[in-house]
């Protein structure tokens, strides 16, 4: 069977959240939903699923990073392929989309921040040549 990848749009959103909560990110299908709808508004944010035949088996969504101290380039926000689907090139398919998006918008580097736990997510990056160049702690406050 073929897979597709396609924009993401708000249809998504019911699947997408499923898709999220099984690396354990529970917002409600609602947040899911405003969250797909500003990702859609903005030009600097993108967002894509992988179809195998009908069914959404993955997503990605990456942004356009602008900072003061290093030069613009896009960052990979999520990336989610179903657990049942691992391992099929869905993920590479969906970098790879996310690679043309970062070149139409003039960028020459793609970064990404993955949990210090998830392994084999470590070494799928790496096979597809991402090379690790920190760690770090992530910090938030409330407000």
């Amino acid at each position: 069977m073929k897979i597709t990848i396609r924009e993401m749009t708000v249809n998504d959103a019911k699947t997408v959240n499923t898709l999220s909560k099984q690396l354990g990110y529970s917002l409600s299908i609602e947040q899911t939903l405003q969250n797909i709808n500003a990702v859609l508004q903005s030009k600097d944010h993108t967002a894509f699923v992988a179809e195998y035949g009908s069914e959404v088996v993955g997503w990605i969504g990456a942004s356009q990073a602008i900072m003061i101290e290093v030069m613009p380039h896009c960052e990979i926000n999520g990336l989610v392929i179903d657990q049942d689907h691992r391992g099929m090139g869905i993920g590479k398919l969906l970098i790879d989309k996310i690679k043309q998006w970062a070149k139409e918008k003039n960028n020459n580097k793609i970064g990404l921040r993955c949990n210090v736990r998830r392994t084999e997510a470590h070494m799928f990056y790496e096979h597809l040549g991402f090379v690790e160049i920190k760690q770090q702690k992530n910090f938030v406050i409330n407000i």
